[in-house]
């Protein structure tokens, strides 16, 4: 066989194999996309009802979705979504994404706050690259409800802290830096939250 031919197969075999990866990953993400895009939407709408307190635990997928139109309603403000809690025809708290520098990358969640901006109601984790079992202790549940009734003002430079400081929320155990990655992102980005809320009217006066 030719030298140049020996040195064209494998190039030839390359290529194709490369093809047909290139069209199989394209051809699953084609058939996937529509049930990505559900689960998605899906953790969004149990992180919501999280972050409200509204039970959402053993109930089907349809369940959650029908528990998050009923009691949910979605506003765009520019680049900010809104989720409003309106239960009995009253408004019982807004929530909006939030995220900041974790440890080991950007932590993103959402945070509900009552309408008059006086109390956190929950918080949320829904993208974090903590360390699991330390750091990614996070999305337990006993930590996350140390935020739930959080007191808000603003006029303190400090509303969320570690309660060993005196503060109101635990830190987790042997995950000190992203405890305290998670209370700096709370009381870094909170405040320009709920000053932008104001602004474009979800806050509603005592």
């Amino acid at each position: 066989m030719p030298k140049q031919k020996k040195i064209l197969l494998p190039v030839v075999f390359m290529v194709l194999v490369t093809m047909v990866f290139t069209f199989g990953l394209a051809f699953i993400n084609e058939v996937t996309k529509d049930t990505i895009a559900e689960q998605e939407a899906l953790n969004i709408y149990k992180s919501i009802l999280y972050v409200f307190d509204i039970d959402h635990q053993d109930k089907s997928d349809e369940q959650v979705k029908d528990l998050f139109d009923t009691y949910i309603t979605i506003t765009e403000e520019k680049d900010t979504t809104y989720y409003t809690y309106i239960k009995d025809q009253e408004t019982i708290g807004y929530a909006v994404l939030i995220s900041g520098k974790g440890l080991w990358g950007t932590i993103t969640g959402h945070i509900a706050f009552s309408p008059d901006h006086s109390q956190v109601l929950g918080v949320n984790f829904i993208a974090h690259s903590e360390t699991p079992g330390l750091g990614g202790r996070i999305d337990e549940d006993n930590y996350k409800d140390d935020f739930r009734g959080i007191e808000i003002n603003l006029s303190d430079d400090i509303f969320v802290n570690n309660k060993a400081t005196g503060g109101n929320v635990d830190a987790i155990s042997g995950a000190t830096l992203t405890s305290k990655a998670v209370i700096d992102i709370y009381n870094t980005h909170l405040p320009t939250i709920l000053e932008q809320a104001k602004k474009e009217g979800y806050y509603e006066a005592d």
